[in-house]
């Protein structure tokens, strides 16, 4: 049974996407990936995704929408259109990097195998 994990997919005021860079320690080390965690027993995959934002990144989001869910080998990623609800998050507890980016560079950084799906529905919205 895959791993259930659920992430933000966040845009500034210019429409860059907040990209976090997973840390060397972790797996798939060093694989860029919208910022999430899992849910803990009982909590809503939008009450995880807010938890864990805060956790991570000191920032509080409003999610806005479900965008995307999939399975991709032992990981069920499911993708919230989150909003910032305060100032831009400048660093992470569980990343290497973070870094806002233009949605057409977006496929020019080596991203995690789970967030392709979401990825890919950015890059071609009506697919």
């Amino acid at each position: 049974m895959p791993q259930l994990v659920v992430a933000a997919i966040i845009q500034d005021e210019n429409g860059n996407y907040l990209c976090c860079k997973r840390g060397s320690w972790k797996a798939s080390p060093d694989k860029w990936e919208f910022p999430g965690g899992k849910p803990n027993p009982e909590e809503s995959l939008e009450d995880a995704l807010v938890r864990e934002i805060k956790e991570e990144l000191n920032s509080d989001i409003t999610v806005v929408r479900k965008f995307d869910q999939s399975i991709t080998g032992e990981i069920e990623l499911v993708t919230f259109v989150c909003d910032l609800s305060g100032d831009k998050p400048l660093f992470s507890t569980d990343h290497s990097e973070l870094r806002w980016v233009p949605e057409n560079e977006l496929s020019k950084l080596d991203w995690a195998e789970p967030d392709l799906p979401a990825l890919k529905r950015i890059l071609i919205p009506f697919c």
